[in-house]
């Protein structure tokens, strides 16, 4: 599978989560992890569950408004729904027991200088450097 080098979108998509991050960080006081979002939105009675689910929202409304005013997004799965779903559920865990996932962790733990982010970040990215190096290069075409 041929993946796009796209550095001008990337930046820009990346200056964006920063931003936003920042400034939920700024207006509320909160870090912008998307695990924490939705966990606090499936909370029964919780006082933060409008502004979460103002943010998810947003997060799920952005690429739809993108889409109908002329951008393109092109995604592809070599694989099935089946192991997409088992994917999920495997990434679920593990944002479980490691207290929060890639933008907890990544964007607003390493931000903050957190050790224990920044160990957290360091896992994430082996653990994604060697599944992508088993997919392509020993299991792959």
């Amino acid at each position: 599978m041929v993946t796009e080098f796209t550095p001008f979108a990337s930046f820009v998509g990346g200056v964006l989560i920063g931003l936003g991050a920042v400034i939920l960080m700024a207006l509320n006081g909160r870090i912008a992890g998307m695990t924490a979002m939705l966990g606090g939105v499936l909370e029964p009675q919780s006082p933060d569950s409008p502004w979460r689910l103002a943010f998810l929202a947003g997060a799920i409304a952005a690429p739809l408004i993108a889409t109908l005013i002329g951008a393109e997004f092109a995604f592809a799965a070599p694989t099935t729904g089946v192991l997409l779903a088992i994917g999920g559920v495997i990434v679920g865990v593990g944002v479980t027991y490691g207290s929060g996932c890639t933008s907890g962790h990544g964007v607003c733990g390493l931000a903050r200088l957190s050790p224990r982010s920044l160990v957290a970040t360091l896992t994430f990215m082996a653990t994604t450097f060697l599944t992508v190096t088993l997919m392509r290069h020993v299991f792959g075409d």
